[in-house]
């Protein structure tokens, strides 16, 4: 039978179809195995090969800004001498990294510490693990026991310690692979004058930022840096005296370096050269202290401790007064500009201490001398159970305070130039004359004027013409009147200097409520009413001097850049009051400054202005001292020099403060000249 025509054709194609089909259905399964091949494959590749290094960047969130502090400016003298300056040391820093498990830091702390106790200076107290893990700031402590606390932050490096050796480094980058999550910075550090400390409590200290913005121990200049970037917990500041006033021009601005973290803030990486941004330097500062001026006064106070206490000085039976004296303030300051030379707090001390770990035990040695007693309260170097027993810095000013008593009685009508008080060396007062008051040692002068009742030092005097007068014409208004006289030459109110802690004094005839205003007045005419700080003497001596003009003491002379030296600022007199009074009165109250004897200045080659102070003060126990306080300006016609020299429980101000006072004049004689002529070293001849 014949197939039907095209039957064959069908067919054909039909199968034809079906091998197109599979050829197809295989090449699908085949490219679909393909992938999956190269899916697995890359899926084991980002498992086992590069998982660690993507978990790494899945975590990160940003790069985190770390701000690296400047180049702090230096202090200099007057004379470029430089007395805290910056250098150029290297330093050790801890990272918080990921995975950082607490037996390994413990670990590396002990290590480290084991380091810097064989290769570090051996004339420094190196820190131990402990401190080490605290400067870590881990979260925990030595201790492994303990549970741990969260770090205060985590992307700033943590300083270790500073000024490593040669050895130290050389070691650490040797062993880096063993002593992971540090590195080595170069890095600038505050020094000072070890061979001459150089008033010390002036030009202050520096501590950490961390230690400076806290709560306990804080400073409220710092409280608000917190809420910035500006400052790093690990960076030095300012914390007393010029270090801590002139802060913001010593620093300069921060540079930038930039450490990528993850969403913990963790560090998982080293910065990279091209995010860092360099800081700038701050200024440097140029004080109106003069180095050579400044070490003669520091000298003079301490060996006039020494010599107060010596055995042929305490056979005087008026310098034996003295024997207790542990310290001595004192402050020169230049009568036309209002500069001041020198400013002395003593005992000092080293104030690289503040760079080195230090224990309580340490801090005790020097506690008491960190306080610049020329301004505020500093203790007497004595066990804390003992210090109630003995004066602080500020004491009673004694009779130093009459020059002003007198131009105040003078110039209230109270008394002339020509009054004559006949002086029995007793003066009595208040109800039915019950309260009684004698001059020192019981002395009377007899028939006296001004100018001798401040040459002999009269207390009756002041008392019965001025103090009492001054209460009994206006008794609702005579400590007021008296206060502002005062205020108008520096008592009783801040100097302006400017500087930190700067204390106003105390002014006891305003608060001491124990006493009738009329025996406040009394008291304080002679000095025994009101405590002042030495710089507030030597404000108030340089009004004196100027006959009225009261000036800011400057304590720096110029501001200028770090490198090419040129004048950020220039600071010029300051004239704060002017208080005019007619010349004799000013004639007949120098005069009688001019008349006072004191010891050390009976061969002084300049007529000099000056007054004594012996001012007692009761302590605890009841006991009875004698402060001695002195002032002087010179040459007396053409004042240059106006001195303040106070020596807490030195006895009579004539032995226990003027010998001071002559050295330091000798010293400004000897560099600047009172004469305007400097007189060079003095010069010494040979033996033949």
């Amino acid at each position: 039978m014949k197939k039907p025509i095209g039957m064959d054709d069908s067919s054909k194609q039909d199968g034809s179809q079906r091998r197109h089909f599979t050829t197809r259905i295989n090449l699908f399964f085949f490219f679909t195995f393909f992938l999956f091949s190269v899916l697995i494959v890359r899926l084991a590749m980002l498992q086992f090969v590069e998982g660690k290094e993507l978990a790494a960047k899945k975590d990160r969130s940003n790069n985190a800004d770390t701000p690296i502090p400047p180049i702090r400016g230096n202090i200099f003298d007057r004379g470029s001498a430089p007395i805290a300056y910056t250098t150029s040391t290297q330093s050790l820093y801890f990272r918080i990294e990921q995975d950082q498990p607490k037996d390994q830091v413990v670990a590396l702390a002990k290590r480290l510490a084991d380091i810097f106790a064989q290769y570090g200076n051996k004339d420094v107290k190196q820190p131990t693990a402990e401190e080490i893990i605290k400067a870590m700031d881990v979260g925990f402590d030595l201790n492994q026991d303990d549970t741990a606390k969260k770090p205060s932050y985590y992307w700033v490096p943590r300083r270790i310690k500073t000024e490593l050796t040669q050895m130290e480094m050389a070691f650490i980058l040797e062993h880096r692979d063993e002593l992971k999550w540090t590195e080595i910075m170069e890095e600038s550090l505050r020094t000072y004058d070890r061979e001459n400390t150089i008033a010390v409590q002036l030009v202050g200290y520096m501590r950490p930022f961390s230690t400076a913005r806290e709560a306990k121990n804080g400073l409220e200049f710092y409280k608000d840096k917190t809420k910035t970037a500006e400052y790093l917990d690990r960076e030095y500041v300012g914390y007393d005296g010029i270090e801590l006033m002139y802060q913001e021009e010593l620093r300069g601005k921060n540079g930038v370096k930039s450490y990528p973290v993850n969403v913990l803030q963790k560090i998982i990486g080293d910065a990279e050269a091209p995010t860092v941004t360099p800081p700038e330097k701050g200024n440097n500062l140029y004080l109106t202290i003069d180095k050579n001026v400044q070490l003669a006064t520091e000298q003079a106070i301490t060996d006039h401790l020494a010599t107060l206490k010596s055995s042929a000085y305490r056979s005087n039976s008026y310098s034996a007064k003295g024997v207790n004296a542990v310290a001595g303030y004192a402050v020169a300051m230049e009568v036309e500009t209002g500069k001041v030379v020198a400013m002395a707090s003593m005992p000092d001390y080293d104030p690289t201490f503040w760079s080195n770990p230090f224990s309580d035990a340490d801090y005790k040695q020097v506690q008491t001398k960190i306080n610049n007693g020329t301004i505020t309260t500093a203790y007497p170097d004595y066990p804390d159970d003992e210090q109630k027993y003995h004066p602080t810095s500020i004491v009673y000013v004694g009779s130093v305070i009459k020059p002003l008593t007198v131009l105040v009685g003078f110039n209230e009508g109270l008394l002339t130039p020509n009054t004559i008080y006949n002086d029995t060396g007793v003066f009595t007062y208040g109800k039915n004359n019950s309260s009684r008051h004698t001059n020192s040692g019981r002395a009377s002068f007899g028939p006296i004027n001004a100018t001798t009742a401040i040459k002999n030092s009269s207390n009756t005097f002041m008392s019965a013409l001025i103090g009492n007068a001054l209460y009994m014409r206006s008794p609702g208004k005579a400590v007021e009147i008296w206060d502002q006289y005062l205020a108008k030459f520096g008592l009783g109110v801040l100097t302006g200097s400017g500087l930190p802690r700067e204390s106003a004094g105390i002014s006891e005839y305003k608060t001491n409520t124990k006493e009738t205003p009329q025996s406040r007045m009394v008291f304080a005419s002679w000095g025994q009413n009101e405590k002042y700080t030495t710089l507030q003497l030597a404000q108030y001596t340089t009004t004196l001097a100027s006959r009225g003009k009261r000036l800011q003491p400057l304590l720096v002379d110029r501001i200028e850049t770090y490198d090419k030296g040129q004048i950020v600022k220039k600071f010029d007199p300051v004239v704060l009051d002017q208080t005019d009074f007619p010349k004799a009165y000013w004639d007949a109250v120098i005069k009688g400054m001019l008349d006072v004897r004191t010891q050390g200045f009976d061969d002084f080659p300049y007529p000099v202005a000056k007054k004594t102070g012996t001012s007692t003060q009761r302590v605890a126990g009841g006991k009875e001292i004698d402060n001695a306080v002195f002032i002087a300006f010179a040459p007396a016609e053409n004042p240059k020099l106006a001195v303040a020299v106070v020596v807490p429980e030195g006895g009579f101000g004539s032995y226990g403060a003027g010998p001071i006072a002559r050295k330091m004049f000798d010293a400004y004689d000897q560099y600047y000249g009172l004469d305007g002529k400097p007189k060079g070293p003095p010069t010494t001849t040979k033996t033949p």
